[in-house]
């Protein structure tokens, strides 16, 4: 059923609205907005339902807008100068991507290639109208500016593991950082990361060959498992206190 059909019905117009404004605060930067700012995002707003491995936006691409992560997860990815893929981060359900384009006075790419790990429901809106959105909505302004902070503080972090580290710290910091990700039912058994090992190595910035030791040491431990091209946590709180342990 689209807009028009509904709005035949004033009732289950409403009804609809409602239903997809509670759909867009499950975005972080929708999520404390007015009912009326968004409204108004609502009618902008371009719904893509994606299946995994379908490619969002590639690396290099000219930027057309901004990309919200409803359900599913996507990974973000460059090539290296062999053509290898190395992926930069994964997004979880709330999360953005491709907010780097914005408020650019030049021509702006995307810095990366985004790709569904999962099968899921991403949301769209053009760049300029976002920038007016911003613009005219001082609490989506702020809300922006502190996502982009987090995300800004989070990979500061990341970039100092994978300097300072050793591989079997990196590999644990790396899965307690995607286990809170996919955590989202504050489970502490069988949290399942959509990656496989070499995905995973190339998110710790080592060889799969390094990961597996890992890995290994950890199946045999009972705290993670691997099964359908997935990683599976299998002991939450163990992980999350192997590095006070052992370091």
């Amino acid at each position: 059923m689209n807009r028009v059909d509904c709005l035949k019905d004033p009732h289950l117009g409403i009804y609809q609205e409602v239903i997809q404004t509670d759909l867009l605060r499950k975005i972080v930067i929708f999520k404390d907005l007015s009912q009326k700012s968004l409204s108004i995002i609502e009618k902008r707003i371009q719904t893509l339902e994606l299946k995994k491995g379908e490619q969002i936006i590639s690396e290099a691409e000219v930027a057309k807008g901004v990309y919200f992560v409803h359900s599913g997860a996507v990974k973000l990815t460059k090539q290296d100068e062999n053509g290898n893929e190395i992926i930069v981060c994964v997004k979880q359900e709330g999360d953005v991507f491709a907010e780097a384009s914005l408020f650019t006075k030049r021509t702006e790419f995307y810095p990366a290639t985004a790709t569904m790990l999962q099968d899921g429901k991403i949301f769209f809106l053009d760049k300029l109208e976002l920038e007016r959105d911003l613009f005219n909505h001082p609490e989506l302004s702020m809300q922006m500016i502190s996502y982009m902070s987090d995300a800004l503080r989070e990979m500061t972090s990341q970039l100092r593991d994978v300097a300072l580290l050793d591989v079997y710290a990196k590999t644990v910091k790396s899965l307690e950082r995607l286990g809170n990700k996919f955590n989202n039912d504050l489970n502490r058994w069988d949290i399942e990361i959509p990656l496989t090992i070499q995905e995973f190595a190339t998110v710790v910035g080592t060889t799969r060959e390094s990961v597996s030791r890992v890995f290994s040491k950890l199946k045999k431990d009972g705290i993670i498992d691997m099964k359908s091209r997935k990683i599976i946590i299998r002991d939450w709180c163990t992980l999350c206190t192997l590095l006070d342990r052992e370091y």
